[in-house]
């Protein structure tokens, strides 16, 4: 005699089992593809640079996470720049920023930013450049 057993559907699961046979979860947006960020080393504030990019809230960060974001982007903004002296301009304003933010008079978390030495930078940019 074969005994049959049966299993414990709860509400949910059985919600699941319904939709996937009637197959919502099929073709779904990113199927088949890694999670994002899997993996990948975050600083200690990944979390509130991820949701300011998601919320769209670039112009609402504090000056401190502001001026981090602008040392990240550093590079990305000086490729679009034609002039030395512009590319120059622009390294010692933010150098000038981090400064401020390493002494506490930029409003956010605090920075352990590095200024950037202009003359790499520019050299970095020419190779860039090509």
């Amino acid at each position: 005699m074969t005994r049959v057993v049966s299993r414990y559907e709860s509400r949910i699961e059985r919600q699941i089992r319904e939709a996937q046979e009637r197959g919502e979860f099929d073709n779904l947006p990113g199927a088949g593809k890694p999670l994002p960020d899997r993996g990948e080393l975050h600083d200690e504030n990944w979390w509130i640079k991820e949701w300011i990019r998601r919320e769209n809230l670039t112009g609402l960060a504090p000056a401190s996470l502001q001026v981090r974001k602008e040392a990240e982007e550093l590079m990305r903004t000086l490729a679009r720049v034609s002039a030395e002296s512009t590319v120059r301009e622009i390294v010692a304003g933010l150098n000038e920023r981090i400064v401020r933010a390493r002494r506490g008079l930029l409003d956010g978390p605090p920075v352990v930013l590095r200024t950037f030495d202009v003359d790499e930078v520019v050299a970095a940019w020419r190779r860039e450049r090509g």
